[in-house]
């Protein structure tokens, strides 16, 4: 894939929160601030045996719908770490760090560095 502006990749590690300190590495995930979810290879999350809990549907670009499942793990990106829901990404999808998991992490996009950087504080609601 050639680098197109304002897309970049990092590199990632999931995690089966079942099973903790057993992960795998993902390199060059592009980051999708567009994704609601983050899309994993299923074959990554079998290998940590991750089991399959909900079933969403997605409507791609072109409108047509598509249906995955998903689960919870733990994405690290960084040296930060999240529970997220997280897609089974079948043969032909694209390895995805979505905006979810972007605001799990409290991390932000630099465009013009391409650089996912700390969010900053996180709003909270003011004590009476």
């Amino acid at each position: 894939m050639r680098d197109d502006m304002g897309t970049f990749r990092v590199d990632i590690q999931i995690e089966n929160p079942t099973r903790p300190g057993e992960t795998r590495t993902l390199s060059s995930v592009l980051v999708d601030t567009g994704a609601e979810l983050s899309w994993v290879p299923a074959a990554v999350l079998e290998s940590l045996g991750v089991e399959r809990n909900n079933q969403w549907r997605f409507q791609q670009a072109d409108g047509s719908i598509l249906e995955r499942w998903t689960a919870t793990v733990v994405v690290a990106v960084g040296g930060r770490r999240v529970g997220d829901e997280v897609v089974f990404g079948e043969p032909g999808d694209l390895a995805l760090l979505g905006a979810r998991t972007l605001e799990g992490l409290n991390l932000r996009v630099e465009p013009v560095t391409k650089r996912l950087v700390d969010a900053g504080p996180a709003p909270a609601a003011a004590a009476a």
